[in-house]
């Protein structure tokens, strides 16, 4: 075969598969906020240690903590303590983590520092 006649099964089969993916249904990606109630059910220690972190630095005289400093301590904890494939911290959810944390603990209200959510 000559390289034109290469170049046209190619684009043919690029053709193919790009009318394939087209006819697939198209599925909604979940929402950072799904995302987060799972990962939340699912590993309710998360919450327990990040209270227990925040609660910590709050009875020590800290009256502004950042969330991401909490977390990063937390991604060091599940290292150091697991064998294994330890479960992953998502970025994404720590601001809702601080939000659920200061409606939940109302000894921690206004500990944390806390932008706009921008995302559903």
């Amino acid at each position: 075969m000559s390289s034109i006649q290469l170049d046209l099964v190619s684009a043919c089969a690029a053709a193919a598969r790009v009318e394939s993916a087209a006819r697939l249904p198209r599925t909604q990606p979940r929402s950072i906020q799904a995302q987060f109630e799972e990962f939340h059910q699912e590993n309710p220690q998360v919450y327990s240690r990040l209270v227990q972190l925040a609660r910590g630095l709050a009875t020590r005289g800290h009256t502004r903590v950042g969330i991401g400093m909490l977390w990063e301590v937390l991604r060091w904890d599940n290292l150091m303590s697991t064998t294994g494939v330890p479960y992953k911290l998502n970025n994404n959810f720590r601001s809702r983590y601080a939000r659920l944390i200061e409606a939940h603990e109302p000894d921690l209200v206004d500990l944390f520092d806390k932008r706009e959510l921008h995302s559903a």
